[in-house]
């Protein structure tokens, strides 16, 4: 009774707020004939509202907010609102082409920033150290359950097909759908669980990395297969080929380029969000060059994903204003969409139960024990294995995607799209429960133990909440010492560091006497580099849109620039140093990048302008450091 008392104003808030959406899109779709923006906007808000509610729902019961997304438009579709009152959704959600291809498109290009935000979320050191535990046990989790899609699919009847001349283009689509688990999914209970520095943890989110990865790579070879009409040696060639030259490109020459990209608009731009535009055009320009080589744009999306979130600038800022995008807008329109796809008013016809039961079997069965074989194969104990292939089991939103993309193409036909969004439905919520049951029975190893207790003690410090160095030094002892203690922190994290070597820092302290005699100081010069991280102080700054402080380059001094050099070559020696201990331990490969300026003696203006760029701390290594022993030298306090 208690908990009827507690719901019940949850379901009188979701029906108050439906009706109020559902009131105007009435209206709306009863007088206006063809497309209308008014109805564009109420289907646009009963998405978001039911998705946001029913989310929030399946959070408080332990449930991925994704799937109440999904559900709300399983929810307002067909299935329920549908068949209750049929011609008030069809007046919400009408069929007309020209209103559908309104919302469709923000679905699709919803599809591109999901497998952005799960491409930034791919961590691929993680892969490297777990080892081959997680590659068996991904593998063997996919090659199992797609030879059982591939054998359901040559199976089915031909009147359950959207074509049966290209029954093939179908089967290895189902064989893509039963075999790939969804890594936020499983990342949610890891975290929840307390497993995320687990070993068993980060080989269950390693193996559903490789998953996704290699599922997106066999989706666009199947979107390309598909295209050519018909499975032949040339086609699939073509495909493979295409796919790994884009991989291998995008991988070397790619990451450097956009590790690149985002640097520069970082540093050179004084406009608002100026990065989040910039990872935008990468993630639509790689998307373009798939659809290209005549493979899906998804994997496009995907690898820009990956190669964003491994970029050292992008700092935890710029990577929350993203997500908070793509998951307060695109994800409930697209999940809600796809809801809105399924008709589970099929389920009605018992050959169509059978096989939806047949499929989730399947798709359990398959995937369960493909990955308790590789976690043998891996070296990893029952109760590891066991928990490792509960959590491969969830398909969620990766399932969705895939299945969207498969409708759109044409090689999943209604009824097919609707099996696979029940079968992502069930797995995913039964996954939560059966994971945290058998991660709770894992006892932790001894080593693990040592492991987690050193991590939580560096976690305290302030080293681990580092993004960013600005080192200021000169040519003196103390600036190369400054350079080795900047290149220790900088190696820990791959830390992008700045060294500005400065010439003669004894000028500093007469530009401080000028300062002082000026008649007005400008008080935007007075500038902490910690105040700002990469790319916030321009959403601060709203009101205020003149460009920051600017000052002059000094003129070229080749000796001093081989100074420089020799400053920043102690930087990366250093923090080589540190990788190569952490390499040994942890298999972590982080580069460090190291950029130079030269100046004679820099002054507010200079500092100022630089910290705009976003740093979290600055190291000042000069030869006079203080004044008669006991205050800072003017030189020091004047950049400090």
């Amino acid at each position: 009774m208690t908990t009827i008392r507690t719901r019940l104003p949850w379901f009188c808030a979701l029906l108050a707020l439906v009706a109020l959406t559902i009131g105007p899109a009435f209206a709306a779709g009863a007088a206006v004939k063809g497309p209308s923006e008014v109805l564009f906007i109420a289907q646009i808000l009963a998405l978001m509202i039911v998705g946001r509610l029913l989310g929030e729902a399946m959070l408080r019961m332990g449930q991925p907010a994704v799937m109440g997304q999904l559900i709300a438009g399983l929810l307002l579709g067909p299935s329920l609102f549908g068949l209750v009152l049929p011609e008030l959704q069809l007046h919400l959600f009408p069929k007309n082409p020209e209103q559908k291809a309104m919302i469709d498109a923000i679905s699709q290009f919803g599809i591109l920033l999901l497998l952005l935000l799960t491409g930034m979320e791919t961590d691929l050191k993680l892969v490297r150290q777990t080892g081959h535990a997680s590659v068996f046990a991904s593998l063997m989790g996919i090659v199992i359950p797609f030879g059982c899609g591939v054998a359901l699919g040559e199976m089915l009847p031909d009147d359950m097909l959207p074509d049966p001349e290209k029954r093939l283009i179908t089967s290895l689509f189902l064989g893509t759908a039963l075999s790939i688990a969804s890594v936020k999914i499983v990342a949610m209970v890891v975290r929840e669980m307390n497993f995320m520095r687990r070993v068993v943890g980060q080989i269950i989110l390693a193996s559903a990395i490789i998953d996704d990865s290699v599922g997106w790579i066999i989706v666009s070879i199947i979107f390309s297969l598909a295209l050519h009409g018909e499975v032949d040696a040339w086609s699939l060639a073509q495909s493979v080929v295409g796919t790994f030259l884009f991989m291998v490109v995008s991988l070397t020459v790619g990451r450097r380029a956009v590790f690149f990209i985002i640097r520069w608009v970082n540093d050179n731009f004084v406009s608002e969000f100026a990065v989040i535009t910039a990872i935008l055009i990468i993630m639509g320009s790689m998307a373009l060059i798939t659809h290209l080589i005549g493979v899906h744009t998804v994997l496009g999306a995907f690898v820009a994903g990956i190669l964003i979130g491994e970029s050292p600038i992008l700092t935890r800022h710029i990577e929350e204003q993203l997500r908070g995008l793509i998951t307060a807008f695109f994800a409930p329109v697209f999940f809600g969409i796809a809801g809105l796809s399924a008709d589970l008013t099929i389920l009605a016809d018992p050959k169509v139960a059978l096989l939806t039961l047949g499929l989730i079997l399947i798709a359990s069965i398959g995937k369960f024990s493909g990955a308790f074989i590789g976690a043998e194969l891996g070296g990893l104990t029952r109760s590891e294995g066991f928990a490792l292939a509960c959590g491969m089991n969830a398909r969620g939103s990766t399932e969705v995607i895939i299945a969207t993309v498969g409708l759109s193409m044409g090689a999943l036909n209604q009824n097919l799209f609707t099996m696979i969004v029940a079968m992502a439905v069930i797995t995913t919520m039964a996954m939560p429960p059966t994971l945290r049951w058998a991660l709770a029975r894992i006892p932790m190893r001894k080593e693990e133990k040592q492991r987690l207790e050193r991590e939580e003690q560096e976690e305290k410090g302030f080293v681990s909440n580092l993004e960013r160095l600005l080192i200021a030094v000169d040519d003196s002892p103390n600036g190369k010492f400054a350079s080795r203690v900047a290149g220790m922190l900088a190696g820990t994290h791959g830390m992008p560091t700045t060294v500005l070597h400065i010439k003669d820092a004894a000028k500093i302290e007469d530009k401080k006497l000028e300062d002082k005699d000026s008649p007005a100081k400008d008080p935007k010069l007075d500038v902490k580099a910690s105040d700002k991280k990469a790319d916030s102080h321009k959403s601060e700054k709203a009101e205020d849109d003149k460009p920051a402080t600017k000052y002059e380059k000094p003129a070229k001094d080749k000796e001093h620039e081989k100074k420089a050099g020799k400053a920043g070559d102690t930087v990366k020696e250093a923090a080589e140093l540190i990788k190569s201990k952490q390499n040994q331990e942890e298999k972590t490969d982080t580069p460090v990048q190291v950029t130079t300026i030269v100046h004679d003696a820099p002054g507010p203006d200079v500092i100022a302008a630089e910290a705009e760029k976003g740093y979290d701390l600055m190291i000042i290594g000069l030869e006079k450091t203080s004044h008669r022993g006991r205050d800072f030298h003017e030189s020091v306090t004047s950049l400090a």
